[in-house]
């Protein structure tokens, strides 16, 4: 199994925006956000993930 290795500085903002976005959405009554939360965190963990354990990503 592979280490894991830190996520290039690019996916890491891709994945934190995503989660931000997720986390207003079940928040504020924004109405794309607040249908989507759950879908946007999970993205944003899965960009995270991915970026952790392939090292070109």
């Amino acid at each position: 199994m592979k280490n894991p290795s830190a996520p290039k500085k690019i996916t890491w903002i891709i994945g934190l925006i995503f989660g931000i976005l997720g986390i207003i959405g079940h928040f504020a009554a924004v109405p794309f956000l607040a249908e989507h939360n759950y879908t946007l965190l999970l993205f944003g963990f899965i960009v995270l993930a991915v970026g952790t354990t392939f090292k070109e990503v």
